[in-house]
């Protein structure tokens, strides 16, 4: 080499080496390679080129200097992807340049060399980071001062709809559809505090809403520290903002049950006095005055009627399992639909032959047709349209049955809803049963309705379909088990003389002042006589004096002082087989368990008629007593 070049040569701070293009063989390599490499020059001068390669690297080594060598590469070629072995078994990340050249009369290749391990291994690590950002579940997205994005991952990707290609470079506030002034207020947080952070919602790519929790940080330079760039981390807490607002509202209703239970209660208490005492004025009064006790008597029972559905609502409460003619269920719906309806709903009903009967709560069934035939009315809108109930015998077949899990085989009544509004779409009609689900608009639906309604038809362990076509309109089917066999029957009012008393004493326990007062006028005017008390604790004391006199305790379940439970307790104490009616508007299944546990087996759920009193208490009389063994409290 000439002096000046091998001084430049031996001093570059690049390494650089030259091998023969035949033989491979190192003919002059630097200080630099000598440092960077670790092989002497001395051992370096008895290798061949090719032995710093990799051997998976051997052939493309071979191939690219024979291109070099037969200039198919033309001048300085440069070739970035080479990996160098070090003497220590070491990689160096290299881009290198080739030129031939002719050194002491052979021909050679001298190559220049860049170590861009660290660069390589930075672009790995970025690789590997933004491989792991992109499995985070999170918005990860990082863009520039003015708000330009730099960075979306597979998580913004998907939170928001829009791909990495269509978001890079986009403003953020564009594709959030955020306010101006929202982004100056977070960017003037951020500059000053150097985070930020809110709930806020944003809108997709299709238009839809997402809530997301937002927090922003500024990236600053690490030897200015001056702002650089701004990282935004977006989590979506759409569905936990769905299931806060129906913690709320169940708590809202929570409340509400409690709140409605007490009303019922002392709803119960009113009601009370008022269905016995038109049972005593029938005795007395004329047949001109009969039509208006009808209607007083009427009102009362539809009030309870009401009562006993709100405990149903809101506490779940079970009314009485009674065999029901399903033609009556319908003709007394339809009397309420067409006293409130709007007159633009031509309400229509149908009835199949010989109907059969069907056992259930009817309470509970005129909730499940209230809400269906109201949901059908809101379907139809102010245009109005047609609505059918009909009822019909179905006999389910195991076709039918394997079409709607939990369905039984046999004969079901199948009453069935339909009307002409809009319909449903799929979609709709999937989540139609979902708790707090409603089509409706903000403050007009609770997305209770059905539910409730599914519940109630579940636990009378029928089942229930739905027909809908957008347009055309809608059709729901309530299936209840039936009994083919049973008839019929309207209640007769039993023999007056055959309810009247001969004289025993019962005692009357109750806290309110009008229902004891009801209970006695009663009793004493069918031949009984009794004994009252305002609490348990006065009742024991009355009976601790007379109980060889006393036929019969009707006490009420909540009061103060003692309770009915507690009354029950202690009477069962004194006189095992003392006879007892419990009276209650609203009476749990832990109570009713201990009440049986203490052999309590008529109950009387207010209000209730003089009639069924009377009833009540001459079966209790002419029934032979049960000592209750080892009653215990």
């Amino acid at each position: 080499m000439r002096p000046g070049f091998n001084e430049l040569f031996s001093k570059a701070l690049l390494p650089m080496w030259i091998f023969d293009t035949e033989t491979l063989k190192f003919l002059e390599v630097n200080d630099a390679a000598v440092s960077r490499y670790g092989w002497s020059r001395e051992e370096f001068l008895g290798m061949t080129a090719d032995q710093v390669h990799p051997p998976s690297h051997t052939q493309t080594f071979l191939e690219y200097r024979r291109r070099v060598e037969y200039d198919t590469v033309a001048g300085m070629s440069t070739e970035c992807n080479w990996r160098h072995l070090t003497k220590s078994g070491g990689i160096v990340a290299v881009e290198t340049a080739w030129q031939l050249v002719s050194f002491c009369g052979r021909k050679a290749i001298h190559i220049t060399i860049i170590d861009r391990t660290d660069q390589r291994r930075a672009e790995e690590e970025n690789r590997e980071l933004a491989h792991v950002l992109n499995l985070a579940t999170d918005a990860i997205i990082v863009c520039n001062l003015e708000r330009e994005i730099l960075f979306w991952n597979q998580g913004a990707a998907k939170l928001y709809g829009w791909t990495v290609e269509e978001a890079a470079g986009k403003k953020v506030h564009e594709l959030f559809k955020v306010e101006m002034d929202t982004v100056l207020k977070c960017m003037s947080g951020l500059l000053e505090k150097g985070d930020w952070s809110a709930q806020m919602n944003h809108i997709r790519k299709d238009g839809g809403k997402v809530t997301v929790d937002t927090r922003w940080t500024l990236a600053r330079e690490e030897e200015t520290n001056q702002p650089r760039a701004v990282l935004l981390i977006s989590t979506d807490v759409s569905e936990a903002k769905k299931y806060e607002g129906q913690f709320l509202r169940a708590q809202r209703l929570e409340s509400l049950g409690t709140l409605a239970s007490g009303i019922a209660h002392d709803l119960n208490n009113i009601l009370s006095p008022i269905l016995m005492a038109t049972g005593i004025l029938r005795q007395s009064l004329g047949p001109e005055d009969q039509q208006m006790l009808h209607i007083i008597e009427g009102s009362a029972e539809r009030g309870a009627g009401i009562v006993k559905q709100v405990l149903t609502f809101a506490r779940g409460a079970e009314g009485e399992r009674v065999l029901l003619q399903p033609k009556h269920l319908v003709t007394e719906m339809t009397k309420v639909m067409v006293q409130t309806f709007p007159q633009n709903i031509d309400i229509q009903t149908n009835f199949g032959a010989d109907l059969w009967m069907t056992t259930g709560d009817a309470t509970q069934l005129h909730q499940v047709l209230l809400n269906l035939c109201v949901n059908a009315r809101d379907a139809m809108g102010a245009k109005g349209g047609m609505l059918r109930v009909a009822c019909e015998n179905i006999e389910v077949d195991e076709h039918l049955a394997s079409m709607n899990p939990g369905a039984q085989l046999g004969p079901h009544v199948c009453f069935s809803v339909t009307d002409s509004g809009e319909g449903m779409p799929q979609e709709v009609m999937l989540k139609i049963f979902d708790l707090f689900f409603t089509t409706k608009e903000q403050g007009k639906g609770t997305g209770l309705g059905l539910a409730t309604v599914i519940g109630i038809v579940k636990g009378h362990k029928g089942f229930l379909t739905l027909q809908s076509q957008v347009g055309v309109g809608t059709t729901f089917k309530v299936f209840l088990p039936a009994n083919r066999e049973a008839k019929s029957q309207v209640k007769k009012s039993e023999d007056a003389i055959l309810l009247k008393g001969n004289g025993e004493l019962i005692l009357v326990v109750d806290d309110e002042a009008p229902i004891r007062e009801a209970i006695v006028a009663t009793l004493e005017a069918n031949n009984y006589h009794c004994y009252t008390a305002e609490d348990g604790t006065d009742a024991l004391a009355l009976y601790f004096e007379r109980r060889d006199a006393i036929s019969l305790v009707i006490t009420d379940l909540h009061m103060g002082m003692m309770d009915g439970i507690g009354l029950v307790r202690s009477l069962r104490k004194l006189t095992p087989d003392v006879k007892v009616i419990v009276s209650s508007g609203y009476i749990q299944k832990e109570n009713m368990t201990i009440l049986n546990s203490l052999g309590v087996k008529t109950f009387l759920d207010k209000p209730y008629t003089a009639e069924k009193l009377l009833r009540s208490v001459k079966a209790m009389i002419t029934t032979a007593a049960e000592p209750v063994k080892a009653a215990k409290g």
